[in-house]
């Protein structure tokens, strides 16, 4: 018959107390051998191996640990007073031969210190006591109980004492040891208050937007085109699921970069071995013709890889050694400085989110809650009203049609606060769900247009984008008083384009809680170092459009709405 159940592992004594019980073991031996000149008396030490035996297999069994060290307890005392008989005819003098075996008594003593078994350790000197009274009862000396020998009794006493304050000792030890180790192991929280605290002073002494991913990647693809020949160059960061996303480029055109770290490219070379790699042909997945020289160097912080710069020139052997010096020279410093902004707005878009369902839990558990009995409450008070108060009926009627409007609002407000960028998905299918379930719930007709590449902007950018193009619908549905609604998301990493246009009634005629709108909108562009840009669309509404980054076209917003319009 068999049994799924696992039966428990046996904890076994730490090697360190194992060996210091076979070294304390030793000693004892030695001085019995000593003491006494006769190999009979180590049959006492033959004793204790045997009573230690449970200290040794099951250290924390509740019942043979504690008597095995009440055994070795008992051994230590009746054994220490037949140690001292056999020495009393000998040059070491009468019951001083007692300090032979004395000394074992440390270790059960310290063993139940050390696990803070107070009462145990009171009990086990108590019994050692009165073991040495018994043994100094039946063995003597020169035909006298040794008990009545002073010797005898001092040497017990000042070994009973010197235990009892070894036990002490150990026990404050130990209690200091367990404080220490508590006080350094701060609440979760209190860390995280400590942690953040530095991070917002370190941040107002930095210089400048020092914490953006994008401008620090910038710069470093600008400092590196100062000091050698770059075509193309980019700063990529990975992004979770094996893939990279680009931060910045440069270069007269643009290059759809190799963003998988399982390809077999010299990207994925130089992350794995967080070595610079060189190599003679292109890093695009769009194959180059002609001689090209390619430099890839990894940005590692301490030991983690965060990210990687790429160079490339359309001429062969551009990167000798002395230019990858030249190269990781700059590097090496941007790579602390680029892992800080990562961070940074790592721990701002957790916080953000949190903070975002949080809302959501509460307004559904709380105030959407309240207005649904609201409405429960009116549709009662409909019901029972006598047929001539008509004039009372229709107010109900449209107080009720009040409530279900606000409810519906809420609805959405809480599809709006938990809709996030699936990692998966990626953004233009975020926003895609996001304006047909808005646009169905506002009675409008939604046509999405999307050109989304297989590449990923940064997770923070993502956001971002989303709550850009969450309020431009919004704003849409609540107050343009529109029919129809164009949604067009154009992604092609580090660029992006969303526009949201509508044929409602302009910008000028939309409500100012609209306009509040707006500005959050060119808040959040300008964190990301984007540009908002509003304008009317013909005959009639209004076009919203952020840009990240610069278009392959060089176009600008208004030359794409305009093309939009024309078509």
């Amino acid at each position: 018959m068999t049994s799924d159940a696992t039966a428990p592992t046996p904890i076994r004594a730490h090697p360190l107390a194992v060996a210091a019980r076979i070294v304390m073991l030793a000693l004892v031996a030695v001085l019995v051998l000593l003491t006494t000149q006769q190999l009979a008396q180590l049959w006492w030490i033959g004793l204790l191996i045997i009573a230690g035996v449970p200290a040794v297999i099951v250290p924390r069994h509740p019942v043979l640990a504690p008597l095995g060290r009440f055994a070795e307890v008992i051994i230590v005392g009746l054994g220490a007073a037949q140690v001292a008989e056999h020495t009393a005819n000998t040059s070491i003098g009468q019951g001083v031969g007692a300090a032979a075996l004395l000394p074992y008594l440390s270790v059960p003593l310290t063993v139940t210190a050390l696990r803070r078994l107070s009462r145990e350790s009171a009990a086990l000197l108590s019994v050692a006591a009165l073991a040495l009274v018994l043994g100094g009862v039946i063995s003597s000396s020169d035909g006298n109980p040794l008990i009545a020998e002073p010797v005898y009794l001092v040497v017990a006493a000042q070994w009973l004492i010197l235990a009892s304050l070894g036990t002490l000792a150990a026990s404050t030890l130990q209690r200091i040891m367990q404080q220490r180790e508590k006080a350094g192991r701060p609440q979760p929280y209190a860390e995280a208050t400590r942690l953040l605290t530095q991070l917002r002073s370190v941040a107002r002494q930095l210089p400048g937007a020092t914490l953006d991913p994008g401008g620090i990647s910038e710069h470093l693809v600008e400092e590196l085109r100062a000091v050698t020949r770059a075509d193309r160059a980019a700063v990529l960061s990975a992004s979770g699921g094996g893939r990279l996303v680009v931060l910045a480029q440069a270069g007269v055109d643009r290059v759809d970069w190799e963003t998988s770290l399982d390809a077999d490219s010299a990207i994925a070379e130089a992350w794995a071995s967080q070595q610079p790699y060189t190599a003679s042909r292109s890093q695009a997945r769009s194959h180059r013709r002609g001689e090209v020289s390619a430099l890839v160097v990894p940005l590692v912080a301490g030991v983690r890889t965060i990210g990687l710069v790429i160079i490339e020139a359309d001429a062969a052997g551009l990167y000798p050694p002395a230019v990858v010096q030249r190269v990781t020279a700059l590097t090496g410093p941007a790579a602390l400085r680029l892992e800080a902004a990562l961070l940074f707005d790592e721990v701002r878009s957790l916080a953000t989110n949190e903070e975002r369902q949080r809302l959501a839990r509460e307004i559904h558990d709380g105030v959407a809650q309240e207005l649904v009995m609201v409405g429960y409450g009116i549709d009662n008070a409909l019901a029972t009203l006598p047929d001539d108060a008509k004039e009372t009926a229709e107010e109900l009627r449209t107080l009720r049609g009040e409530v279900t409007r606000v409810i519906t609002e809420l609805r959405l407000s809480l599809f709006e606060l938990r809709s996030e960028v699936d990692r998966q998905g990626g953004l233009a299918a975020a926003i895609s769900e996001y304006a047909r379930t808005i646009g169905a719930s506002g009675g409008l007709r939604v046509h999405v247009t999307l050109d989304d590449s297989t590449a990923r902007l940064p997770a923070a950018t993502e956001a971002e984008l989303l709550r850009i193009a969450q309020e431009a619908i919004t704003n849409a549905r609540k107050h343009a008083g529109a029919t129809n609604l164009w949604v067009s998301c154009s992604i092609d990493p580090p660029y992006a384009q969303i526009e949201v246009s509508d044929d409602g009634q302009g910008i000028a005629d939309q409500r100012p809680d609209g306009r509040y709108g707006l500005a959050i909108m060119a808040e959040r562009a300008e964190r990301i170092r984007g540009r908002l840009e509003i304008s009317p669309r013909s005959p009639s509404g209004t076009t919203v459009a952020v840009v990240v980054g610069t278009s392959p076209r060089r176009d600008s917003v208004r030359d794409s709405v305009t093309a939009s319009e024309g078509e």
